[in-house]
């Protein structure tokens, strides 16, 4: 694909008429200059050395060297084919639970405020490793697959939301699953999962996806948002204002509470750690020490290439022109043909 950086630098273009009709008048006024001083045709055999083609193929030269010096400025550039990127590191798959209970106020600003922003500062840190971002409620679908574009990664993970998925619930085990399915099957190690969630599973099955998870060679790290005493869910109208809390079916306000056995159960059965989250955020700089000493691997991901400048051809093609025009005189060699036969 072929584009122009500097497009708009084209109109300099519609200055060619102008410079064409300014040599036109150039040589019309060479024309009248020679009639003063007598018969044209006289005056053309006085004047036979001069070469009237070559003055025409000069200024030709100089004219098309402006259009490729006008070209070479816009900056033609080629683009748009795929490269593979390759990398060590590891695949990571990163569930995030956006369950209506993730807006708990018990970690501040909110729960899911708090896996978004830690989720980012574990991204940055990342050398080489695949990252993909796992949405999960009550069901889980991929919202990145793995990649090494680190950027777009965060951009995903910025726009998670409650109201992202309508199937109300948590349902851990549909994320594990997800992420199984995300990972290349033949492989049995380079895979981690790490959940991010309160730990209410109101779907049952985690044990068995996590025994899964152990057999395909997944370790999986588990972070723990909010506190064992539970909070209360606020509720918002669409216009953001507060609406209260959620209750249950008997007008009760419904507790959210942390449940640390099951993600400490789900991390212990594929050999990995279960990590309470924190204000210092060092839950994740451990769970980065613990995958930075696992085994790497190679590891490639398709980008786009930059698109490649080409202008240089263009300005050096307009150099030449230029030259050429500087080597080819205006006048013709007739010197040797005018004295051929006197002495020799």
């Amino acid at each position: 694909m072929l584009r122009f950086a500097n497009y708009y630098l084209l109109h300099l273009l519609w200055l060619m008429p102008l410079l064409i009709l300014f040599y036109y008048l150039v040589f019309r006024a060479k024309t009248r200059a020679l009639k003063r001083f007598g018969n044209l045709e006289l005056v053309k055999k006085l004047a036979v050395n001069a070469s009237r083609g070559r003055q025409i193929a000069k200024a030709a030269l100089i004219l098309s060297a402006v259009i490729f010096s006008i070209l070479a400025l816009a900056r033609p550039q080629i683009g748009t084919r795929m490269e593979e990127v390759k990398r060590e590191g590891v695949d990571i798959m990163v569930a995030i639970d956006v369950s209506a209970s993730m807006l708990a106020k018990d970690v501040p600003p909110d729960r899911l405020g708090k896996a978004k922003h830690e989720v980012a500062s574990f991204i940055n840190r990342l050398q080489g490793d695949r990252i993909g971002i796992i949405a999960f409620a009550g069901i889980a679908f991929v919202q990145c697959p793995l990649t090494l574009d680190y950027g777009a990664a965060k951009l995903f993970v910025e726009i998670l939301e409650p109201g992202l998925i309508p199937t109300p619930g948590t349902h851990i085990g549909q994320a594990i699953a997800k992420a199984l399915n995300a990972f290349i099957q033949k492989e049995r190690k380079h895979k981690v999962l790490i959940i991010i969630t309160d730990g209410e599973d109101h779907e049952g099955e985690v044990m068995k996806m996590a025994e899964e998870a152990e057999r395909q060679g997944v370790v999986i790290y588990t972070v723990g948002i909010g506190s064992p005493k539970g909070d209360p869910i606020p509720l918002a109208t669409d216009y953001g204002v507060s609406a209260g809390f959620k209750k249950d079916r008997g007008g009760q306000v419904v507790i959210t509470k942390l449940d640390e056995v099951t993600l400490e159960k789900v991390a212990l059965q594929t050999n990995g750690k279960y990590f309470r989250a924190s204000s210092g955020e060092e839950e994740l700089r451990k769970i980065y020490d613990e995958i930075g000493k696992m085994e790497k691997k190679e590891l490639g991901s398709m980008r786009f290439s930059q698109f490649e400048d080409r202008f240089q051809y263009l300005l050096i093609f307009a150099i030449v022109l230029l030259v050429v025009e500087v080597l080819i005189s205006e006048r013709r060699n007739r010197t040797r043909k005018l004295w051929t036969g006197r002495f020799f």
